[in-house]
């Protein structure tokens, strides 16, 4: 099956967090006969009593490392992963320039200052193995940035910008985008519709946004990523009326704690299409980039309408990828 694709104008994506929050435009596509244009500020007007939404409380972590060598040359050290087997120090990481920097280069904040970071052994997928020569929470706080998306090209003035409201457990590095809309106001006014709101964690990596280079979909190798889908959470769920995932992230850390019957570890679930939804029901999502995995997730989701949704959000001046807005719609074959 070919990778799905469409045109993405630069003008449609998104460069700057949308004030508020929950101003954030929302293309309701929960009716499968046609869409309507919301805000996500009407969120609680779509949700019923016994409905249970699911968030993303992962945190983005200042993962940028901007550091330099004894020589004084700049280096950038982007970290991804603790290493299962090394403690909070060892770390798989993107390093840059990675030609120029050997094993057992030691890298500082400020020129003749403390050594910060060595870099290790390369890795597959051009990945490298670094060791923290501090505390963790020392180095991020002393050198460290979040890191945006290659596609956004400003910083942001308020990092919080790029965390959602409920954002608690460090560990990702790249934000749960969908949640990014949502306010502690919206979330009260779901439940005081009736509905529950209950979290889980998922570690969000770099290669979620990265787009596909296969040519086909079964020919991609999917990345894996930590998760933790907490007992009261899936319990919730799985008497629930309908769940409502707030992400794609959310998506995969309920469906693989369903299929593998494990509630924590690594997830490289590659929901494609064909696949058999067990938990999930409506998915409120950002806009995603072409070839990329959250659109092959979307697809197998609510099927090819998807086409229509976007061409529809394109056409009305709506803002796509990770500052952008959002869309919610029904699984494929039932109305939401």
């Amino acid at each position: 099956m070919d990778v799905p694709d469409y045109v993405l104008p630069d003008a449609a994506i998104g460069q700057r967090p949308i004030e508020p929050r929950d101003a954030a435009r929302l293309l309701d596509a929960t009716d499968p006969a046609g869409a309507i244009h919301r805000t996500v500020r009407d969120l609680p007007e779509l949700v019923r009593p016994g409905d249970v939404v699911v968030v993303n409380t992962s945190r983005v972590i200042p993962a940028r490392l901007r550091l330099v060598k004894a020589t004084g040359g700049r280096a950038e050290v982007l970290l991804l992963e603790p290493e299962p087997d090394g403690g909070s120090r060892v770390w798989k990481a993107l390093v840059r320039p990675g030609r120029r920097l050997a094993p057992g280069t030691i890298l500082a904040a400020e020129p003749g200052g403390k050594a910060t970071v060595e870099v290790g052994e390369r890795l597959d997928g051009g990945q490298r193995r670094v060791r923290l020569l501090e505390e963790p929470a020392e180095v991020l706080a002393t050198c460290g940035s979040v890191p945006l998306p290659p596609y956004i090209h400003e910083e942001v003035a308020d990092p919080e910008r790029y965390q959602t409201v409920y954002a608690d457990e460090p560990g990702s590095v790249a934000a749960p985008t969908a949640g990014l809309h949502l306010t502690t106001d919206v979330l009260a006014r779901c439940r005081q519709r009736g509905a529950e709101v209950w979290g889980l964690d998922l570690a969000v990596g770099l290669a979620t946004f990265r787009p596909m280079t296969a040519t086909r979909i079964e020919n991609h190798v999917m990345h894996s990523e930590r998760y933790r889908v907490p007992a009261e959470t899936m319990a919730a769920c799985r008497r629930a009326s309908r769940v409502v995932a707030v992400g794609t992230t959310t998506v995969r850390a309920l469906e693989t704690a369903a299929a593998s019957g494990a509630l924590e570890g690594h997830s490289d679930l590659f929901i494609r299409d064909g696949f058999e939804f067990s938990v999930v029901d409506v998915l409120m999502t950002n806009f995603h980039l072409p070839r990329s995995t959250l659109l092959v997730l979307l697809e197998a989701f609510c099927g090819p309408r998807w086409r229509r949704l976007y061409q529809e959000a394109l056409g009305h001046g709506y803002r796509f990828l990770s500052f952008g807005d959002a869309m919610i719609v029904g699984k494929r074959g039932i109305g939401a």
